[in-house]
């Protein structure tokens, strides 16, 4: 088998004794000495962390922040001589992985067994995330309040998609951080899906337009029932591509037979997402720019010396009640 694990222990022998044990094991080891070290060597390619829990700089639960944080789906083993009472959990919610006490018999052999487990469940369930993962994720958030506003010109395009391509389904999806949202769709109904059951989780590690000319036949799909259940064989789709280099999501074509997509299909699909992302982006900028006071921006819009239109409904009320001269003479 195969599999990344990090391993941090400030003693060098121990360190060397649990790295050694995990390459036994067919496991791939980066070894660190501290927290520091350990935080720079952390990326989306790790499957497993495992730490002592006193580190020179910090703890393992420090380490274990970080890591829900940047690689959510990776396991995490406290491999420690410390005592479970010993560690305080709490700014964690109580969740500290594993626990494999250094003492304990055949400790690094227990490790090995528990690390080989985990990392392969992972590779099993887990879907694949892009090297931006938390930058993507952090931009996608200035762009959520707008989605809903945008559904009315998502749904032409989509509409647009499906008539220009000539394919039976289109739809628009936001990737978030474990599902994709469809905020339109043509030709299909589509909700909110896990990112393991989409195709579009392996199109956003592929910058600009994927195509498929037959999913039942990429083996990434095999075992995608909701594709048969959609019709789904031909795929293409186009990134959402926000000015700092994110991706929220993707445009998507589908065909129901396999299908070879031109490079004319590519090109209207790449103006297409272009065409979605100015959306939402000028109406992200609009919302910004609306700010959250509305009775300001009334007050704002007000003419030195002049009269607000609440001013000028009143008083417009005060003459139809003298009359249809209204009092003027």
């Amino acid at each position: 088998m195969s599999g990344t694990v990090l391993c941090v222990d400030p003693d060098e022998k121990a360190r060397a004794a649990t790295a050694s044990a995990l390459e036994d094991a067919g496991l791939t080891v980066t070894a660190c000495p501290d927290l520091a070290a350990a935080v720079d060597a952390l990326t989306d390619g790790v499957d497993c962390v495992v730490s002592e829990f006193e580190l020179p700089d910090g703890s393992g639960l420090d380490l274990l922040a970080t890591v829900r944080e940047r690689v959510p789906d990776a396991s995490f083993v406290l491999f420690t001589d410390a005592e479970p009472d010993d560690i305080d959990s709490s700014p964690l919610g109580g969740a500290v992985g594993e626990y494999v006490p250094k003492g304990g018999p055949r400790a690094r052999a227990q490790l090995a067994d528990l690390v080989q487990h985990s990392v392969t469940f992972r590779t099993q369930t887990a879907y694949p995330l892009p090297d931006d993962e938390h930058d993507r994720l952090a931009v996608l958030e200035a762009y959520r309040p707008v989605l809903a506003e945008a559904e009315a010109s998502f749904d032409r395009l989509t509409t647009l998609v499906s008539d220009l391509l000539d394919v039976p389904m289109a739809a628009i999806g936001i990737i978030d951080e474990h599902e994709q949202e469809f905020v339109a769709c043509y030709g299909v109904d589509f909700d909110v899906f896990p990112r393991e059951d989409t195709v579009c989780t392996y199109a956003l590690l592929e910058p600009g337009v994927t195509t498929i000319t037959d999913l039942s036949e990429d083996p990434r799909f095999a075992s995608n029932e909701g594709l048969a259940v959609h019709d789904l064989r031909a795929y293409a789709s186009a990134d959402l591509l926000t000015p700092e280099g994110c991706v929220l999501g993707t445009i998507c074509a589908y065909d129901s037979v396999p299908r070879e997509w031109t490079d004319e299909d590519r090109e209207h699909l790449r103006l297409f997402a272009a065409e979605a992302m100015e959306v939402l982006e000028l109406r992200r900028q609009l919302y910004d720019c609306r700010g959250d006071d509305a009775d300001t921006d009334r007050l704002d819009a007000v003419p030195a010396g002049g009269t607000s239109d609440r001013d000028r409904d009143t008083s417009r009320s005060d003459a139809s009640d003298e009359g249809p001269n209204g009092g003027a003479g």
